[in-house]
């Protein structure tokens, strides 16, 4: 590893294949460390969408339910008067949507599903690689 504070005239000093020997050892290092950051991010993101996926499934239970309930209510509408069925179909079909609702909310703030920060941090060490190697070849 380079010390600290050191000069571009200090690297142009030392052998070229102890800078490329270096130069590799920190490539390889933010690699690592990149890939440890799209995994936690992702994660993280992960963590955040399942709950709004969860009430999403949960909307489609409920919303089938209530397409029985109504779907029975005007089976029975034809035979006699149940105003009990409609009701019940109604909220159902309520609650329904109001887990979409919360749902699509959770998912919409768990973001775009591609690591975003890892993204940003690869390209500041592409932009510090060039550095390097532009300032070694000096």
């Amino acid at each position: 590893m380079a010390r600290t504070g050191e000069t571009e005239r200090d690297l142009r000093e030392r052998p070229l294949g102890e800078v490329a020997k270096e130069l590799t050892g920190d490539v390889s290092l933010l690699i690592r460390q990149e890939i440890e950051l799209a995994k936690a991010e992702m994660t993280q993101k992960g963590r955040t969408a399942a709950p709004g996926l969860g009430m999403f499934g949960g909307a489609g239970i409920v919303a089938l339910c209530a397409a029985g309930a109504l779907t029975a209510f005007l089976v029975l509408l034809f035979s006699i008067f149940l105003a009990a069925a409609l009701i019940i179909g109604a909220v159902l079909a309520a609650a329904a949507y109001l887990l979409v609702r919360q749902g699509k909310e959770r998912v919409a703030d768990a973001g775009k599903p591609i690591p975003e920060q890892t993204i940003e941090t690869v390209k500041e060490d592409v932009e510090w690689t060039k550095t390097r190697a532009s300032s070694a070849r000096r």
